[in-house]
């Protein structure tokens, strides 16, 4: 490799220690975001409440939502007040996730992801792509994770980061909390999700880190960013 172009800002400074030519050049989730039209009517084309909104997110594997769901739904016990909403992947129907809602009352939204983060109060969020996307979106989250224990113990033994998630990573620093394995259980969600919506000082500590989030990533122009930075370096 000539030179590198990085989509995370920490991705920099590895690469460097190596003696190798990188630039960051923004992430492209900034352009995703900004080009996408939101949808106004979001709810009622959803057949959904003016109730605030607790987005689920479970991830798009199917190891993840089968360890991970079962543990979000239960949270439709300990907030009443509240509508839980499921997005779907892709790549799973309808039915997938019903059988993990059974009698509970949790719709399930596809391919509407940004609109049901931007209506939502918190988000409970599968660590992957979707954590960072949140962040960019200020929307306060609860980042969890379970997968089979021995892929976990595997994982721990091989990989030293302090962190998980995406948004963690790039502050450097514990900007969202994130529930890991033994950890990500209904009780442990409740708990968390229980002080952003009642906890104003956290909410607000919360949304301070997102600003910090906001700095490091920089603006949106990934591509055209890189486009440039290429003929420039091909030219010298």
């Amino acid at each position: 490799v000539d030179h590198m172009f990085c989509i995370l800002p920490f991705e920099v400074d590895f690469y460097k220690r190596f003696g190798m030519k990188v630039d960051y050049v923004g992430n492209p989730l900034l352009d995703a975001i900004s080009d996408y039209t939101f949808n106004p009517n979001f709810r009622q084309d959803n057949n959904l409440s003016e109730e605030p909104i607790i987005a689920l997110l479970p991830g798009s594997r199917k190891m993840e939502i089968d360890e991970i769901l079962p543990e979000m739904v239960e949270l439709s016990f300990s907030f009443p007040k509240h509508q839980l909403v499921i997005a779907g992947a892709p790549n799973f129907d309808k039915a997938y996730y019903e059988k993990y809602i059974g009698n509970l009352d949790i719709p399930i939204v596809f391919d509407q992801t940004y609109d049901l983060l931007r209506n939502a109060e918190v988000a409970v969020v599968t660590s992957g792509t979707a954590t960072l996307e949140t962040g960019i979106l200020k929307v306060p989250q609860v980042v969890v994770y379970k997968a089979n224990p021995i892929s976990v113990w595997i994982a721990r033994k091989l990989i030293k980061v302090k962190f998980i998630s995406l948004v963690n990573l790039i502050n450097d620093y514990l900007s969202v909390i994130e529930l890991i394995q033994e950890n990500c259980t209904t009780g442990d969600i409740k708990e968390e999700v229980g002080k952003i919506i009642m906890d104003a000082e956290h909410r607000a500590s919360i949304m301070e880190n997102y600003d910090v989030l906001a700095e490091k990533l920089g603006e949106p122009g990934a591509s055209s960013r890189t486009a440039k930075l290429i003929v420039r370096y091909l030219q010298e």
